[in-house]
């Protein structure tokens, strides 16, 4: 990577920064389509947050991706916010035009599209979702935009689902939302998708699953939004049951992705970017990962 006075700067914003994968992911991008740009991970504490929002309007960084827990405190320091993001109440990259800074939130759309690179659509499906926090939010609000049947929201603590669940529901009327308890998951067992978004099986806990796999029906797709292990005990499961599976590596290099084509108004090659930092990842992020724990 050759960086002079004309290298545009780019980064992530947040606390903690220090096992983020994004600098790896980001720079390979850069690196394999030429771009003069170089990403980098900046742990910012609560008290500078101001100051160092407006240092990259002074500095001219280009843009940034922000991550906790500072995705719902950036959206008072932007000039303008886009209208997706605005509706999931939360913002992930911010994209630098000329001194203005523009929010925009690539979770929803990042888990949406691995779905349909595996050719499962989500108009009229029914989606069982577990876990009620930032990630859960995300991905049940842009199912409802995208037209799912039915969303069931699962989770230990059953306020905190229907307060997510009665805010979906209040927006979308054209899908059915309900919630419950994880505990009685046997009772949602008709769900097309079943969705991790707890961090029940990330490293150090590997071996613990949300929910048993072995209950859900054949056809059933699980998706572990989890990529630290790559394949968690909830995958390896359902994969001994035959079910299908998605890990989140494939969300994961999705946001990235998106994130540069905001940046770079650059919408050409995402299959070709897609299948690069998948065969760059599946070889390396175990041994990033361990380095990085």
């Amino acid at each position: 990577m050759n960086i002079d006075w004309n290298t545009d700067i780019y980064c992530l914003i947040g606390n903690p920064v220090s096992k983020s994968l994004s600098p790896r992911i980001h720079n390979y991008i850069f690196e394999f389509n030429n771009k003069n740009c170089i990403y980098l991970a900046f742990k910012v504490e609560d008290r500078d947050f101001k100051a160092i929002i407006n240092s990259f309007k002074a500095l001219n960084i280009k843009g940034f991706n922000v991550t906790i827990p500072y995705k719902i405190k950036i959206m008072d320091h932007l000039d303008e916010i886009e209208k997706e993001a605005r509706l999931l109440g939360a913002v992930n990259t911010v994209k630098n035009v000329n001194g203005k800074l523009i929010g925009y939130n690539t979770d929803g759309l990042g888990f949406a599209r691995s779905l349909t690179e595996e050719g499962i659509k989500i108009e009229d499906r029914n989606f069982l979702i577990l876990g009620a926090g930032g990630a859960s939010h995300a991905i049940s609000t842009k199912l409802a935009i995208e037209g799912a049947k039915k969303i069931v929201i699962l989770n230990r603590t059953i306020k905190k689902a229907e307060v997510l669940g009665k805010n979906i529901k209040d927006k979308f009327e054209n899908t059915q939302v309900t919630w419950d308890s994880l505990d009685n998951v046997v009772k949602y067992l008709d769900s097309d998708i079943v969705v991790n978004c707890t961090s029940a099986g990330m490293y150090p806990n590997e071996d613990i699953s949300p929910i048993d796999s072995t209950i859900l029906n054949e056809d059933t797709v699980i998706y572990d939004i989890i990529y630290k292990p790559i394949e968690t005990k909830f995958l390896k499961d359902a994969k001994r049951n035959k079910l299908k599976t998605i890990g989140g590596i494939s969300m994961l290099i999705n946001q990235a992705i998106l994130s540069q084509q905001i940046w770079l108004n650059d919408v050409e090659n995402y299959s070709k970017n897609f299948k690069k930092i998948e065969g760059f990842l599946d070889s390396n992020v175990e041994d990033i990962v361990n380095k990085l724990l």
